[in-house]
């Protein structure tokens, strides 16, 4: 198995910047283009322009919060937006709830599975909501695992997806990465970031890695390598551009410099 590679962008950049992305990223030869969902940016409104602008670039929505964004509205909006449900999964996460998640996110699943085209999976950090996506999803969108713990996980969910569902879960995997040194601030700034969220440092704890064991380049490392170590362990590897300053002639200098590191 040889694991695709995507790039991962903010969706507050925003379609018109998108709409520039996304052939670059298309002629670079990735596989896909993710955006996340925020309140500073619409992923689908995001994705439905990166599909105008290209022909074969799978697009993803990486994730969006069910507390926030209800299945039935996320429906809506897919209609709203007109983007191209066959190229298109859906990342849904349980968002801001402590109580419930697992099944309000399994209740989004069945009507997003229902009523949509769209590839689904589910953003996942505990065992519980893993085994959701295998068993009930289309698959699992992992995030801040070093190579060996993902390689494990993948492997345990593929199994439980085939025993519940009859074939394979698609497995990715968010990785925060950098081309450019001048970068690496904001790379570990994010990092203490989101190790302060209690989700994110149980997370952490339970496996005993720091979030900087998760991302690429790491340490002496060169890009190629920290990618080599994921490509036999998930299906795909989307890589989050970090860059100095989040611009889009940031990010197209990151899709450039990828490619050209990972060639």
């Amino acid at each position: 198995m040889r694991a695709e590679l995507s790039i991962g962008v903010p969706g507050a950049l925003g379609p018109e910047a998108v709409r520039a992305l996304a052939p670059r990223v298309e002629a670079a030869g990735f596989a896909g283009l993710w955006l996340n969902d925020s309140t500073q940016g619409d992923s689908l409104t995001g994705l439905a322009a990166a599909a105008e602008a290209t022909t074969r670039l799978r697009l993803g929505a990486g994730v969006i919060p069910v507390d926030r964004r209800p299945a039935q509205s996320v429906v809506a909006d897919l209609r709203r937006t007109g983007v191209r449900e066959a190229r298109l999964t859906l990342g849904i996460g349980s968002g801001q709830l402590r109580s419930g998640a697992v099944d309000a996110v399994a209740a989004a699943v069945a009507v997003l599975r229902a009523e949509t085209r769209a590839a689904v999976v589910v953003g996942a950090l505990g065992p519980r909501m893993r085994r959701l996506g295998a068993e009930h999803a289309d698959g699992v969108l992992l995030s801040w695992l070093p190579p060996d713990v993902a390689g494990e996980q993948a492997a345990e969910l593929r199994e439980a997806g085939r025993q519940a569902q009859g074939e394979r879960p698609r497995i990715s995997l968010y990785a925060r990465a950098i081309v450019d040194e001048a970068a690496r601030p904001v790379l570990e700034r994010e990092a203490a970031q989101y190790a302060s969220y209690p989700a994110y440092a149980a997370h952490f704890a339970r496996l005993g890695v720091d979030a900087l064991d998760t991302v690429l380049p790491r340490g002496d490392e060169d890009l190629a390598a920290g990618v080599a170590a994921y490509r036999g362990a998930v299906d795909e590897l989307v890589l989050r551009a970090i860059t100095p300053t989040g611009s889009l002639d940031d990010l197209l200098a990151f899709v450039d410099r990828a490619a050209a590191l990972l060639a």
